[in-house]
Parts: structure tokens; sequence; C-alpha cells
């Protein structure tokens, strides 16, 4: 599986200063949307090798969740250089992830 699990430890690392485009899933595992949507993440991680593709749980990584304003889940944020270009609330079809990361 292609989608790496970051936490605030690994955070920076792996997402502010990834080379790639970053698609951070913010999740929680009682979330029914959420688990209908990890699936296709992880088919289109499995299929893309220029975008990087990270999960945060907000039930573990609140400080996280926080400090990029995720209020509603699943939320889907797309990181380009360290910054916050793109980001979308609710259950999408594997088309629109497509789309929003520039497929």
């Amino acid at each position: 599986m292609k989608i790496v699990e970051v936490n605030q430890e690994n955070f920076e690392e792996e997402v502010l200063k990834s080379d790639k485009k970053v698609l951070a899933d913010f999740y929680a595992d009682w979330c029914g949307p959420c688990k209908m949507i990890r699936p296709v993440i992880e088919e289109i991680a499995d299929n893309n090798d220029a975008v990087k593709f990270v999960s945060v749980n907000i039930e573990n990584e609140e400080e996280l969740a926080e400090k990029y304003g995720v209020s509603s889940i699943p939320c889907l944020v797309i990181f380009e250089n360290g910054e916050e270009i793109k980001r979308n609330v609710g259950l999408i079809s594997k088309n629109d992830i497509e789309k929003i990361i520039g497929k």
C-alpha cells in the first residue's frame, strides 16, 4: 500500500518537505464516508507515482486537524512545496479525486 500514515512527528518531513505533490486524507475510523473513500484513494495511489499519498487520523492527531482547519471529514488536502493548494470535504468520486490532484 502506498499510503503513509503521518502524525505530528513526521508531518513536516512527509508532507511539507516532500518533493512531490501530496494528497493528505484527514479521516477517523468511525467515519462512514471515510471508509468508503479509502479504497478509492488506495486504488489511485497504487497507480500514481507522481503524487505522495498520506493519511492523518484526526482522533490521534487533533493538533494537526486543528492547525489545518479540518472540521469535517473526509477532508482531502493537496499540498505542493509545503503549501496547501486545494481542499475537498466530503465523499467524492475517483474521477474528482484525480482532477484535484491534477492527473
